[in-house]
């Protein structure tokens, strides 16, 4: 027990460590705009296709779950806005991130672990470069950006898909599930949702850079690296939505002045 939670710890204080030394190279010797951009339609021809039906259905699950719960008090009416809120404040932003988790964070831990094990980042290292600068954090940027698009269509995709089961399923028209959508649907939770995307989005990039820069142990290290991306992603991914959820709470209380 007490060797699991020394290696958590020094997991921690070592990614700690990583993501300084990143950002450090990001305010004083950032990378080329040109290796960015690769990166971020890198990231998103990969996962565009998969972040969009993960978002269809996300909605659509949503709005055949609330369909069984409004119906009982007779407020199907309601049902575009309560199944469109849901899913932009919490359901939404945290389904499809694991979703990116297992294909953004596995891809980049396996390809940065590949460099790590074949000496590929030492040789960068040895022609006079900052492997940082060069390798990682490209990919840091280049996957926060994508990840934050990505994440945004995602809920976008989620409304047609509870549009189509409210037209479908639940039996109301169009019109009527996107009538209460403004009025449920607030600025502050649109904000919401778009802010835990891009904390996940950072949460994802800074997992999958770190434990595929640490890698080592040959093909079997690379391996690992990728399950421990897996893991860790989602677990942190679930504590940030916890932390982003009483930021926003607070936010709001504040803002309402109560």
């Amino acid at each position: 027990m007490l060797k699991v939670l020394k290696d958590i710890v020094e997991d921690i204080g070592g990614g700690v460590l990583f993501m300084r030394e990143v950002l450090a190279v990001a305010l004083f010797y950032p990378c080329s705009f040109r290796s960015i951009s690769e990166q971020i339609v890198k990231v998103t021809e990969q996962s565009w296709f998969t972040t969009a039906v993960a978002g269809f259905f996300v909605g659509a699950i949503m709005t055949v779950q609330f369909t069984m719960q409004v119906q009982q008090f007779g407020a199907l009416g309601y049902l575009g806005g309560l199944a469109t809120s849901g899913t932009i404040r919490e359901v939404g932003p945290l389904l499809i991130a694991f979703m990116l988790s297992g294909k953004v964070g596995a891809f980049t831990s396996a390809e940065l672990g590949t460099m790590r094990v074949t000496e590929q980042i030492d040789a960068v290292r040895c022609l006079g470069a900052n492997p940082i600068q060069e390798i990682i954090l490209p990919r840091w940027v280049g996957i926060v950006c994508s990840s934050f698009f990505l994440l945004a269509v995602g809920l976008l995709m989620s409304i047609g898909g509870g549009l189509l089961m409210g037209l479908y399923f639940s039996g109301i028209s169009a019109q009527e599930y996107l009538r209460h959508i403004p009025t449920i649907v607030t600025s502050f939770s649109i904000f919401s949702g778009l802010f835990k995307c891009l904390v996940f989005a950072m949460v994802l990039a800074s997992i999958c850079t770190y434990k595929g820069y640490t890698a080592s142990g040959g093909a079997r290290g690379v391996g690992k690296a990728v399950v421990n991306t897996a893991v860790a992603t989602m677990v942190a991914i679930v504590i940030a939505d916890w932390v982003t959820s009483v930021f926003s709470e607070v936010a709001l209380r504040i803002y309402m002045g109560e």
